[in-house]
């Protein structure tokens, strides 16, 4: 995968979800991830122990979440990924705490993809439903 920022940013844009239950479109919610912090590729350990960092601090803020998947259109790129009941501006704070290069807000069923770490602009990407894709279980992440 090519990691210069508007690849990535281009890749961020294409992104489909995975949740084993459909929500409400009234919620508003922030998609956060631990994966691959900065663009860069970690092994699944690595992974593993930042989505586990990641949950306990979210935990520790007291905040409704589900577990979820950020996808790549093809399947061939996952991120275990947290839909989290939070107001824009913590999102970005957690995000960055992750060392995120961008994480995604919801609100009345519209996608927003919000940098963290980089030097774009946020980019409305349209309804989030028609992303969504429901799954009986989360597949496991390699």
């Amino acid at each position: 995968m090519n990691n210069s920022v508007d690849s990535l940013w281009h890749y961020y844009q294409q992104t489909e979800f995975l949740f084993t239950q459909m929500l409400s479109t009234q919620l508003s919610f922030a998609i956060i991830t631990a994966y691959n912090p900065k663009g860069q590729v970690l092994s699944a350990c690595q992974n593993g122990l930042l989505d586990r960092k990641l949950q306990n601090e979210i935990n520790s803020l007291g905040l409704p979440y589900r577990a979820m998947i950020g996808t790549s259109q093809d399947r061939t790129h996952m991120e275990k990924s947290w839909a989290v009941a939070i107001d824009k501006a913590a999102a970005i704070r957690l995000g960055r705490l992750f060392n995120q290069n961008a994480i995604y807000y919801v609100e009345a069923d519209n996608l927003q993809l919000v940098p963290c770490l980089m030097a774009k602009e946020e980019t409305l990407l349209g309804a989030f439903s028609p992303r969504v894709n429901r799954v009986l279980d989360l597949p496991d992440i390699e």
